[in-house]
């Protein structure tokens, strides 16, 4: 009988006499035709996070990222991409540890989540990237802004302020740093190269050669620029040379980096000495949300309380009525100035251990100013020790969960650009703080 079809050969019916036969399996047909017709919004979830962030830059003021737009009604020029749409995207990226311009583009054009932010917009490596460090000043307006919106709320109190410190490693090796003979060399070589990639430049006539010699005279005068930074800061690595070794003692010859000369090299949490910034949050201890930033390259926290307490009063026109700080911010000066000063907060941080394991670091000492004798018997109330306990639960909690977002190295360059980085984080963790805050008080209220 004739078949409309060929049929497949028949299975043998008759059992191997040794062994078994070869498994059946279902093998991928990836040329195989399919229609799946969908648009972006049946992509996600109701509650998928990156609804909640684009809900979140909704809310935002943006108006500081419109006025640098150039394209307006009425004339001529490309419209760019909406801020909205970069800022949600690094936001997102953010909490999901994508620390790389490259890594979100690619995301952009694989990740359902992406794709939905970005609604159909094309973006490229370059402008992520620009956006992420160009604007530092409007993403700490942001902070502001999105702050006092949960100050007004209700959720935000400033009535205790913990701070703390954490070393992230700079974008530098600990074998760019130069001495100050290296550094004059290297600054000669580059401006010699500069000259010879222009002469190059005047005399080539083809335009891709032009291009390519464009383009390596640029990364030549970066190269310069970053020398002449790094010979800026030597005096200033001299001169804590000079404090910081016995008298009679010549200094060691500083050094500074030809990669990021605004990098130092402190001391990390493992032990080790590389390149690095100290990256400083304060968080309000009721609720977890970061309050206030600060970024330096000085390897220690001293003398960085009062700046602290300075910006979150800007911030909010008012000073914390309490700030719990761990040892390495206790500047006895600063205490006095504390206490002199109008703002009214309290200061909390453990007395240093002394060195006559006898004496009862609580107890004044002699020499003490009124506000440092003060704070040394505060400390040691049981009142001042509950109080206290809340610091390690706050700071140590939000460092951990800034660093496990990727919050560990830094990959770009200079202390402005590695701000608009912390800003970032800053946001993106109070983000999901204004999420579960906001949910908590509809729960209670319902």
């Amino acid at each position: 009988m004739d078949e409309l079809f060929d049929l497949p050969p028949a299975e043998p019916t008759t059992k191997q006499a040794e062994g078994r036969g070869r498994p059946r399996l279902q093998r991928p047909q990836r040329d195989q035709i399919t229609l799946r017709p969908s648009d972006l919004e049946s992509l996600l979830p109701a509650d998928h996070r990156a609804r909640l962030v684009w809900a979140f830059v909704e809310g935002l003021d943006l108006s500081a990222f419109h006025e640098m737009i150039r394209a307006v009604e009425g004339h001529p020029g490309r419209p760019p991409i909406d801020p909205a749409i970069l800022v949600a995207l690094w936001l997102y990226a953010t909490l999901e540890g994508v620390g790389s311009a490259r890594a979100l583009e690619r995301l952009c054009d694989e990740h359902d989540a992406y794709r939905w932010i970005a609604g159909g917009v094309s973006v490229n490596h370059h402008t992520l990237a620009d956006f992420r460090v160009d604007h530092a000043d409007a993403l700490d307006e942001l902070l502001t802004r999105s702050v006092a919106a949960l100050i007004v709320e209700g959720h935000v109190t400033l009535a205790r302020v913990a701070g703390d410190g954490m070393r992230v490693r700079a974008s530098a090796g600990a074998a760019s740093f130069r001495r100050r003979d290296t550094l004059t060399d290297a600054l000669a070589e580059a401006e010699a190269q500069i000259r010879a990639l222009r002469a190059e430049l005047d005399d080539d006539r083809g335009a891709t050669s032009r291009r390519v010699a464009a383009a390596r005279a640029r990364a030549a005068a970066e190269r310069a620029e970053r020398v002449r930074a790094a010979l800026d800061a030597l005096p200033e690595l001299e001169a804590a040379k000079r404090r910081n070794v016995p008298a009679g003692t010549p200094p060691r010859e500083a050094r500074a980096s030809l990669t990021d000369p605004a990098a130092r090299v402190m001391k990390m949490a493992d032990g080790g000495y590389r390149p690095a910034y100290n990256a400083e949050l304060a968080t309000d201890t009721a609720s977890q949300v970061i309050v206030g930033i600060g970024l330096t390259n000085a390897g220690s926290d001293g003398g960085q309380l009062a700046p602290m307490l300075g910006q979150l009063e800007r911030r909010y026109d008012r000073a914390p009525g309490a700030v719990l700080v761990d040892g390495g911010f206790v500047n006895l000066a600063e205490i006095e100035a504390l206490a002199e000063s109008a703002c009214g907060t309290t200061l909390y941080a453990p007395p240093p251990t002394p060195r006559d394991p006898t004496r009862d670091r609580h107890v004044p000492l002699p020499g003490d100013a009124p506000a440092v004798a003060a704070w040394r018997i505060r400390m040691g109330t049981d009142e001042a020790k509950r109080i206290y306990r809340e610091r390690a639960a706050t700071a140590e909690c939000v460092n951990a969960i800034a660093r496990n977002r990727g919050l560990r190295h830094i990959g770009v360059r200079g202390l402005e650009k590695a701000r608009a980085i912390l800003l970032w984080f800053a946001l993106a963790h109070n983000l999901m703080r204004a999420v579960v805050l906001r949910a908590a008080a509809s729960a209670t209220a319902t």
